[in-house]
C-alpha cells in the first residue's frame, strides 16, 4: 500500500473517530443537563434561561428519597427490580425453546410464525387496556405486582423470539448433532450447548427486555396503586397540579435510570457482540 494511501486512510479514520465522538457528545448532553438540574434548587432550576453559576444542592435527591417527609420511592423501586427481572427471566426461559424450533429445528410454515409474533405488536398498546383492566377487575388482581409481571411476559416475548431466532440461527448444527449422538436430550442441549454459544444474544435480547419491562409507565399506571406502583408511576407524582418541580424531577429520573445503565454497562461486552455478530464466536 502506498504511503498516500495510507495517510488518506488515517484521515478517514481520524474523521470517522471525530464523528462518533461528536455524536457521543451530542447523546450525552441531555444526560448531562439532566444531573446538572438535578443539583440545583426548584428556584434555580426554573430560571430561563438557566444558571451555570448556581449554587449546588442535594434537596432533590433528599426529597425522592424521602428524608424531609415525603413518600420512600424503595417499594416503587423493589416493585419494578420484581417486574422486570421476573419476566424478563420468563420471556428468556420460554424464548430460547421457542427460537430453537423456529432455527435450527424448524417448523412447518415457520415464516408465517415469525410473523404472527410479529403482528401481535401492531395492536397499539392503549387498544388493549380497558379488555386487561376488566380481566384484572374481576379476577381480582388490580394493584398486583405478578399481574405485571404476567403483562411485561407477554409483551416482550415476541421481541425476544424474533431477536433470538436470528442468533440461534447462526449457532452450528454440528455441535447440535454431536451432543444429540452423546445422548444429550433436549433441555440438556439448550442449557450446556446452545445457551453458551448464544449468550451474546441472550445478553442483548434480556437487556432489551429489562429495558422494555422498566421504563412501561401505561399498563403500570392503570393497574396498580399503593401497593404495586412501578418507578416510572412515582415520577409522575412529581408533576402535581401546583406545577412541575423540574429539580426533582431530574434527580428522581436520573436515579431510576441507573438500574439500566448498570445492566447496560455490566453486559456492554456480551451486548456488543450479540448486536453485531450474532451467537457464533
Amino acid at each position: 500500500m502506498s504511503t498516500v494511501a495510507v495517510r488518506a486512510r488515517r484521515r478517514r479514520g481520524a474523521g470517522l473517530g471525530l464523528l462518533a465522538w461528536l455524536l457521543g457528545i451530542v447523546f450525552f448532553l441531555p444526560i448531562a443537563w439532566m444531573a446538572l438540574t438535578s443539583l440545583h434548587s426548584e428556584e434555580d432550576a426554573a430560571t430561563n434561561p438557566p444558571s451555570f453559576a448556581a449554587s449546588l444542592t442535594l434537596d432533590g435527591y433528599r426529597e425522592f428519597f424521602g428524608a424531609d417527609g415525603g413518600a420512600s420511592p424503595w417499594p416503587s423501586l423493589i416493585n419494578s427490580a420484581v417486574a422486570s427481572v421476573t419476566s424478563t427471566a420468563l420471556v428468556l426461559l420460554l424464548a430460547l425453546p421457542a427460537a430453537y424450533a423456529l432455527s435450527i429445528r424448524p417448523v412447518k410454515r415457520w415464516t408465517d410464525v415469525l410473523f404472527f409474533f410479529l403482528s401481535t405488536k401492531m395492536l397499539p398498546v392503549v387498544a388493549g387496556l380497558l379488555p386487561v383492566y376488566l380481566f384484572a377487575r374481576n379476577t381480582d388482581l388490580l394493584d398486583n405486582i405478578w399481574l405485571l409481571v404476567l403483562l411485561y411476559t407477554s409483551m416482550n416475548l415476541p421481541i425476544a423470539v424474533w431477536m433470538m431466532q436470528s442468533f440461534l440461527a447462526e449457532v452450528p448444527v454440528a455441535v447440535i448433532e454431536a451432543a444429540r449422538v452423546d445422548g444429550a436430550r433436549l433441555p440438556t442441549v439448550l442449557a450446556r450447548v446452545i445457551a453458551p454459544i448464544a449468550l451474546p444474544g441472550i445478553a442483548a435480547t434480556s437487556l432489551i427486555c429489562f429495558i422494555f419491562s422498566w421504563n412501561e409507565l401505561l399498563f403500570a399506571r392503570v393497574l396498580t396503586g399503593v401497593v404495586a406502583g412501578t418507578a416510572p408511576v412515582f415520577l409522575t407524582g412529581f408533576i402535581t397540579s401546583q406545577g412541575l418541580f423540574l429539580a426533582k424531577v431530574c434527580a428522581a429520573s436520573l436515579v431510576i435510570s441507573l438500574p439500566v445503565l448498570a445492566a447496560g454497562f455490566a453486559a456492554q461486552d456480551k451486548l456488543v457482540q450479540g448486536l453485531s455478530l450474532g451467537a457464533v464466536k
